[in-house]
């Protein structure tokens, strides 16, 4: 059987073996921005997963870019040798045909956190807390700090150094580059009339409230070779009326897609207090909105956990494929298990080391996945 979860997909100039992504997840561990060994642990057992392409967490543009301490950045030398090292060590091991992604961002005013095993909250006085920025100076809930309103400089600095951390990527050798335009971030800060209130040409209308990130999006293009795709993660909706629509953002991955974007990942919310309702897939129908309306690759995301359900979302055209986050800190091995279970034992890539632990070669496995002894015959 083929399914097509684990059929090949072209996005730009790179060819994914499947269509299963490692969805982008923080890990807070990092030092001033640099990977350590706990990121060489974490990329090594994805690396051998088998996902078509493996998207790093959310990386920092800059310094106080960043949303805790522990966060990755892309934003010096120390940084890029930093990474260039891990990735050094999860290339070793990987899948053949494994592609490699980085998420580039900016948290503006949700900037200055405490790790999610902290607290989540903002940064206390003695926690070496740091000034943040954004479009207006309006905190991200009661209780959390104030942004500065970013001037026109500020507002080219942040553009600068999205492009810079995109030659850095190129340069460490990623096959996709994605910028981060959604939950709650600094570049969807700029799209949400809950969160922009400026009077300039950076606020207000539509067109001038997604003014930076299509340039961030044009000079990104421009500075990156044709080789390695582009993406953006847009935000599908905010979930309240004064915020983001599904219109507008398809009216946004639209201009995106005439700058050379090459595929978008369909998000939503996490900008301002809302009422979202959260079950398995529930941001699928934004994705197949966006896919439908502007022809872009799709990428799906939001609670897509099992084989099938992945499975049904591509086969009704609801999207390209499908990312996974925490499906794969439960299961670092899902490709294996989603082939197994869709009867595409041959798409299944193991290291040799690993293989005796196949439905093939260990009688085991039927006790614990279901049809592995059918499969295994």
């Amino acid at each position: 059987m083929t399914s097509l979860l684990f059929s090949p997909l072209q996005i730009g100039q790179v060819n994914l073996e499947n269509r299963i992504v490692v969805a982008p997840m923080c890990q807070y561990s990092a030092n001033d921005g640099c990977a350590g060994d706990w990121h060489v642990m974490n990329l090594m057992q994805l690396a051998i997963s088998g996902a078509g392409l493996i998207m790093l967490e959310a990386t920092a543009i800059e310094r106080h870019a960043r949303i805790t301490h522990g966060c990755l950045g892309l934003y010096s030398d120390e940084n890029e040798a930093a990474l260039a090292r891990v990735m050094a060590s999860a290339r070793t091991v990987a899948a053949p045909g494994t592609r490699w992604g980085i998420q580039l961002g900016h948290a503006g005013r949700k900037g200055s956190a405490q790790r999610p095993w902290e607290g989540r909250g903002a940064l206390e006085s003695h926690e070496d807390p740091w000034q943040t920025e954004a479009p207006s100076a309006i905190p991200f809930v009661d209780g959390w700090h104030t942004p500065r309103a970013m001037s026109q400089d500020d507002v080219l600095r942040v553009r600068d150094a999205f492009v810079a951390a995109a030659r850095r990527a190129a340069r460490l050798g990623f096959d996709v580059v994605e910028i981060h335009a959604a939950h709650g971030y600094l570049l969807h800060q700029f799209l949400s009339p809950i969160s922009n209130q400026r009077d300039d040409e950076y606020g207000g209308s539509l067109e001038n409230r997604m003014r930076l990130p299509l340039e961030v999006a044009r000079l990104v293009r421009e500075a990156l070779p044709d080789t390695v795709a582009l993406g953006f993660r847009v935000t599908g909706t905010d979930w309240r009326p004064d915020g983001i629509t599904t219109e507008e953002a398809i009216v946004f991955t639209q201009a995106l897609k005439a700058l050379g974007v090459e595929y978008a990942c369909v998000t939503s919310g996490a900008l301002a207090p809302a009422t979202i309702p959260v079950e398995p897939g529930y941001q699928v129908h934004l994705a197949a909105e966006v896919k439908k309306r502007t022809g872009i690759v799709t990428r799906a995301v939001g609670l897509i956990a099992e084989a099938q359900q992945a499975e049904t979302i591509l086969a009704d055209g609801l999207a390209d494929c499908v990312a996974l986050g925490r499906a794969f800190i439960d299961d670092p091995r899902w490709p294996w298990h989603a082939a197994e279970q869709l009867g595409d034992l041959d798409r299944i890539r193991y290291p040799g080391q690993y293989e005796r632990g196949s439905v093939r070669l260990w009688p085991g496995a039927a006790m614990f996945r279901p049809n592995a002894e059918a499969l295994a015959d």
